[in-house]
């Protein structure tokens, strides 16, 4: 498996599976890259398929993740927006496995914080950005969440509509 950061679409159909990157359970001093569904067994949680956690008062202590991406995707209605880095650099979204379970496939769920400056205009909250250069930070807990989980600084996501694509006659 490759990693190629794509865009991270929270309305994107196929059931979410994607990359993840982890400690590996049986060789914690290595790091590897797994195939994964987004969201939870719902059969823990009065049949709902949780994709997101809040981050507000948890500690996540263990099962840390991240998620490759090249920008993030969102909607407000009918409008739908790309959220990139506004240095063009991809990065990562913070989230936390779960193992598989009978039939349910080894799982994450995003972690998410309130919005910042220059998402806040189009939604409420957004995914936990890990920056690169903190990679191993999160995967090992070695930084405080709240350094991890600050808001980005105003001008730091670059937030454009997203176009439909148009159908071309052959």
């Amino acid at each position: 498996m490759t990693i190629a950061p794509t865009p991270f679409d929270s309305d994107a159909p196929g059931g979410g599976v994607t990359a993840l990157v982890r400690r590996n359970p049986d060789n914690m001093g290595e790091v590897e890259m797994v195939k994964a569904a987004w969201g939870s067994d719902p059969r823990f949680s009065d049949g709902i398929n949780y994709r997101f956690v809040r981050t507000e008062g948890r500690a996540f202590p263990n099962r840390r993740c991240l998620i490759p991406a090249s920008e993030f995707r969102m909607g407000t209605g009918d409008h739908r927006y790309r959220v990139t880095l506004d240095s063009g650099n991809f990065f990562y979204l913070g989230a936390v496995w779960d193992p598989p379970l009978a039939d349910w496939p080894l799982s994450y769920r995003i972690l998410t914080i309130p919005a910042g400056a220059d998402v806040i205009p189009y939604q409420s909250r957004h995914g936990v950005i890990i920056e690169r250069r903190n990679v191993m930070h999160w995967l090992d807990g070695t930084l405080p969440n709240e350094e991890l989980f600050a808001e980005p600084l105003r001008h730091t996501l670059f937030v454009e509509p997203l176009l439909a694509q148009a159908s071309l006659a052959l």
